[in-house]
């Protein structure tokens, strides 16, 4: 072999164990790493049971036509707020009018009547009283006298049928009157006028099933929602008090969810229960009261009432600490830098924590969160984590 070759073979063997040399092992898997830990602390919160509710006002009136009649004038609006006994709607009167002066005429003939039959009583009974001292001195004969106190007692019975017919005009004077009176339609409560489907011109009736328009009270709303059975003997069981009615004092106050997602600023009070289970939906329905100064709830809006569900000293986990498996959850449980997974019971899940019935104990020492990547057994480096910074670093996800 000449010089030349060993001199190249050389090179490419050192470079070969030069490679060799510098080469890095690949990172031990099973190696600690970092993780944020917590000790299980006691926490006193506020869950709450959610129902879907209809909200009505807490009156809503149907105005109607009393008598049937052409719409001549709107007075109101769509929306408008009205007074008890304010004009809405008035109707077409012409012919009520007429009515009305023909009937007035009727009292004033009818009481021409009784005048005349009462001239009439006032002769016949002059005639009867001259009459009878001339029949006692037997000047003439008893028949003229009968006779005469024969047409005193039709006169007064013409005067009866005058009186009656006067009474029966009157009557008719006054229903006249009242149908021209049930041409001005009013609001019958105070309120919020609703939908005017029916414009000038319209023919209305006291046999229309559609009403005129609507008027709410709206001072006040109820909302209404439903328990299943299940649900109302658990509140039945929970709520203090020995009947419904105590109960319902004793709840606590609760709050309104719209349906843009912001909570109502008002507190409302359940204040009637149905008391029976509907047999076709299982249900029984509350309603709870609130009050609505500012009108912002109106006839026909959706919501979410929140019934306050408080917890007093229970243990809390942040919620990302938590996973499940086949049904049950569990957290890591740290012990000597080594996890371990615990089943835990959970209450209830609020503001990103899960609320525990069990499965550990105040002061242990948890996982915070990056649970998904640890295994039984699997060795960490702790890193003590503040528990509200870890709850509120969750951000929901829609």
């Amino acid at each position: 072999m000449n010089t030349g070759i060993r001199i190249v073979i050389g090179g490419l063997v050192a470079l070969l164990a030069a490679a060799c040399g510098g080469k890095q092992q690949a990172p031990d898997p099973n190696a600690a790493r970092p993780y944020p830990v917590i000790t299980v602390p006691l926490k006193s919160v506020t869950g709450y049971y959610s129902f879907p509710a209809s909200i009505q006002g807490r009156v809503n009136n149907d105005v109607r036509a009393k008598i049937s009649g052409y719409i001549k004038e709107v007075l109101v609006d769509e929306g408008q707020h009205v007074r008890k006994g304010q004009i809405l709607f008035r109707l077409e009167t012409n012919t009520l009018s007429q009515t009305a002066e023909a009937a007035q005429s009727g009292v004033g003939a009818a009481q021409a009547s009784i005048s005349a039959a009462e001239a009439a009583v006032n002769a016949a009974q002059v005639e009867v009283n001259k009459l009878i001292p001339l029949v006692e001195k037997k000047i003439i004969s008893n028949v003229q006298l009968e006779t005469a106190k024969a047409n005193l007692r039709s006169a007064q019975s013409q005067l009866l049928q005058a009186k009656a017919n006067r009474n029966q005009a009157q009557a008719n004077y006054r229903s006249a009157e009242a149908n021209v009176e049930y041409s001005i339609i009013r609001s019958p409560i105070d309120g919020i006028v609703g939908k005017l489907p029916l414009r000038i011109g319209s023919l209305v009736g006291p046999t229309d099933q559609t009403p005129i328009t609507t008027v709410s009270d709206v001072s006040e709303m109820y909302a209404y929602f439903s328990m299943n059975e299940k649900e109302y003997l658990d509140f039945l069981k929970q709520t203090p008090g020995a009947t419904i009615g105590e109960k319902l004092k004793k709840m606590p106050p609760v709050s309104l969810l719209l349906a843009n997602g912001q909570q109502y600023e008002q507190k409302g009070t359940v204040k009637a229960v149905t008391g029976q289970i509907d047999p076709q939906t299982g249900t029984i329905l509350f309603r709870v009261s609130f009050p609505n100064q500012g009108r912002l709830l109106a006839n026909g809006n959706s919501g979410t009432v929140l019934i306050p569900k408080p917890y007093n000293n229970v243990l809390a986990v942040p919620e990302a600490s938590t996973f499940e498996q086949q049904g049950m959850v569990y957290v890591y449980k740290v012990t000597r830098d080594t996890v371990n997974s615990v089943p835990v019971g959970i209450l209830d899940r609020i503001d990103n924590m899960a609320l525990l019935a069990g499965g550990v104990q105040q002061g242990d020492t948890i996982v915070a969160s990056g649970v998904s990547a640890l295994r039984n057994g699997a060795a960490i480096i702790p890193r003590p984590a503040d528990f509200d910074s870890i709850t509120k670093a969750i951000k929901p996800i829609f």
